[in-house]
């Protein structure tokens, strides 16, 4: 077989910030590498991070963490379906035993199931360390299969996934119940740093939230999801850090809710699917290595604190890019004036 050489075609890449970081993750002014072909986007999240500096920073949360994969399997009929999975989810020690013998890092956490005639789809829910964790539970999956099957002679594999995951998929399962990083930032803008540095008031950024991010989304049927951007956020995050860039698909579902608070703007973006890790198959790539340190994510701490490190810094990073294309918004011409100097 003729070896294909593997071509490292450079993107436009620029560090921007500082962001002003808070909360239970990291208390920091970080910077931040964003890789993109969309050169607008620098200056946009540059904004909104020196917002953050002029506030008490963006609030970080990270609020859950899990990674996902759903196997299908299949019984003669509905009511064997239901009888085998009611025993298989009280046997979650004795899976995790299973677990332990695919990787250190993976555990499951929790099980969600549907029944569609005779098929059982069972989303097994892992925690998996500092890596995003698609090929931990997969792997993690591949080994509890063959155990169910043995226990459970009625039962019949059909497939390792059958999209209850959901991987790569705009669906309304994971907003409920959360894929990779769940993280939910903040940030508190008193009026006079809103209308001077985002050239507009809290009220017209909370009617525009409202009647673009949640009316406009629902009117064009959007699942999961009420933002302007996060896409073009995470997809420069993603890149610069060697992470799966198509779970943006996933990762782009996501609400922000803004509210003036005596006369202040508060504003935030909740990001249900974050998927990213600080190890893993992507990492090693010198410019990525580089820009990981940099961040600070590739310390020595317990597993998953630099993956959730990494998680909160980016949840900040859509917040600042968030902030700044809603208030260029309000303004008419403001965003293609932008856009006309920018790219050229």
């Amino acid at each position: 077989m003729k070896a294909h050489k593997i071509s490292q075609a450079p993107i436009p890449m620029r560090s921007v910030g500082p962001i002003k970081i808070t909360g239970p993750v990291l208390e920091e002014k970080i910077s931040v590498p964003l890789a993109t072909y969309e050169t607008p986007l620098w200056p946009s999240v540059g904004r909104g991070a020196r917002v953050s500096a002029l506030t008490d920073g963006i609030k970080a949360t990270v609020v859950d963490e899990r990674m996902s994969r759903s196997i299908l399997l299949e019984a003669d009929d509905a009511e064997a379906a239901m009888l085998a999975l009611s025993s298989i989810k009280s046997r979650m020690s004795d899976i995790n035993a299973v677990v332990a013998e695919s990787s250190r890092f993976a555990k499951l956490i929790d099980m969600h199931s549907q029944i569609v005639a005779n098929l059982i789809y069972l989303r097994l829910e892992f925690t998996t360390g500092d890596a995003s964790g698609h090929n931990m539970v997969t792997n993690a999956a591949d080994k509890i299969i063959p155990w169910v099957l043995s226990e459970y002679p009625q039962l019949r594999y059909s497939s390792i996934s059958g999209n209850y995951c959901s991987d790569k998929k705009a669906t309304a399962v994971n907003g409920i119940l959360g894929r990779g990083k769940y993280v939910v930032t903040e940030i508190l803008i008193p009026r006079d740093v809103c209308e001077r540095r985002l050239k507009t008031t809290p009220e017209k950024v909370v009617d525009l939230n409202i009647k673009k991010n949640l009316i406009g989304t629902m009117v064009a049927g959007g699942l999961r999801s009420a933002n302007a951007h996060y896409a073009n956020m995470l997809l420069a995050f993603y890149l610069a850090t060697g992470q799966d860039a198509a779970n943006i698909i996933e990762g782009s579902q996501g609400i922000v809710h803004a509210e003036v608070r005596d006369g202040d703007l508060y504003f935030s973006c909740t990001i249900p699917n974050l998927i990213m890790g600080s190890v893993g198959n992507g990492k090693g790539i010198d410019f990525v290595e580089e820009n990981l340190a940099q961040l600070g994510c590739k310390e020595d701490r317990e597993p998953g604190a630099n993956a959730r490190r990494l998680a909160a810094i980016c949840a900040a990073t859509v917040l600042c890019g968030e902030l700044s294309l809603l208030a260029a918004q309000t303004n008419p011409g403001e965003l293609m004036e932008a856009h006309l100097k920018l790219e050229r």
